[in-house]
């Protein structure tokens, strides 16, 4: 059986498990500016907009801040932006796990009915 690649996963104290963002740290400006937009102007908790977005929640709040405080065009300036092989690359490495994770849970799922439909097991 082959392993998931648990350092590319969030594990929720529910049982819940989330992908992480694009490798460190490195966002669009647009994308910056979408999940902003969100938690302003859409009726969007911080929370929630982090989760959809795939973002750490520190981070999405920290560009909040700066939003407000005038300064979200200077957040990432320091850093060198992704090219779109690395963003690319970093999509199907999330795509692949998420296919990974739901291939594992559907060979226990035939597991547990193959199991159930021998007879005598009932």
């Amino acid at each position: 059986m082959e392993k998931i690649d648990t350092k590319s996963l969030i594990k929720y104290k529910d049982g819940g498990v989330r992908m992480k963002g694009i490798p460190q740290g490195r966002y669009t400006k647009e994308l910056r500016e979408e999940a902003v937009k969100l938690v302003t102007e859409g009726n969007m908790s911080l929370i929630e907009a982090a989760r959809r977005l795939s973002l750490p929640i520190s981070t999405l709040g920290n560009w909040v801040k700066a939003y407000r405080a005038g300064k979200l065009g200077e957040v990432g300036k320091t850093r060198r932006p992704l090219t779109e092989v690395e963003m690319e690359l970093a999509r199907t490495k999330r795509e692949l796990a998420e296919v990974k994770m739901e291939r594992d849970i559907l060979k226990k799922a035939a597991a547990y009915f193959a199991k159930e439909s021998l007879p005598g097991t009932r």
